[in-house]
């Protein structure tokens, strides 16, 4: 994303061009891997742009509505996230479920207690409540119609859900949820990671109001 009319800010997001850059034109660098907290199977880094050119033909689209490309690609990214969301939330219940039937004291297993029996029943129902919604972004997404409350209310809820079904994962899990040994705390760093890239919870409750009150 680039100022294709100069260099007046006080433009704001108009004159935004969108460029598709070779990984191999001169200036492109790619910085270094940083060290995150969760999502370290996916590394992250820094792009530079140093006096880097690029010819007209590889502007995306029109001149000038680069911004207006980028936030429509939110409403598919927030879905993407949500996804992901659930797809975390869902594997710490599966190791959840699993580790309270193995898992015993005072002579039984500790999902025969009622205690374990409802922090599963509460992630369970957070999950298929997390899931519907994004279902239905997505429907209203694939329909052509607009989708950005939608999309905003489906990334911050299944992310939310993601970190609180996490955390209860690891509850259950006990002195062991805290061990790099056991897959529950990975679970627990990677959901926290939903709740701020493409847009944090604050920026969707922002979205989600946005766009509630200019349709009164």
């Amino acid at each position: 994303m680039v100022r294709t009319d100069g260099a007046d800010e006080r433009r704001g997001a108009r004159g935004i061009g969108c460029f598709v850059v070779p990984t191999d034109a001169p200036g492109f660098v790619v910085g270094k891997a940083e060290d995150k907290m969760g999502l370290r199977a996916s590394n992250t880094t820094a792009l530079f742009f140093e006096d880097l050119k690029l010819p007209g033909d590889h502007l995306l689209g029109e001149a000038g509505s680069g911004f207006v490309y980028a936030l429509e690609a939110l409403d598919g990214g927030r879905m993407g996230v949500a996804a992901q969301a659930c797809g975390i939330g869902q594997a710490a219940l599966d190791h959840a479920c699993r580790y309270a039937a193995q898992r015993r004291q005072f002579g039984r297993t500790i999902r025969e207690f009622e205690a374990i029996q409802f922090k599963l029943a509460d992630m369970a129902t957070r999950l298929a409540a997390a899931r519907t919604l994004l279902h239905e972004a997505a429907r209203r997404k694939d329909a052509g119609e607009r989708s950005t409350r939608w999309a905003a209310m489906a990334k911050l809820h299944c992310s939310e859900t993601a970190m609180w079904v996490a955390t209860q994962a690891v509850q259950i899990f006990g002195g062991y949820g805290f061990m790099r040994d056991y897959p529950v705390e990975r679970l627990m760093r990677d959901a926290k990671a939903t709740e701020i890239y493409e847009g944090t919870s604050e920026i969707q409750r922002l979205v989600i109001a946005r766009e509630l009150l200019s349709s009164t």
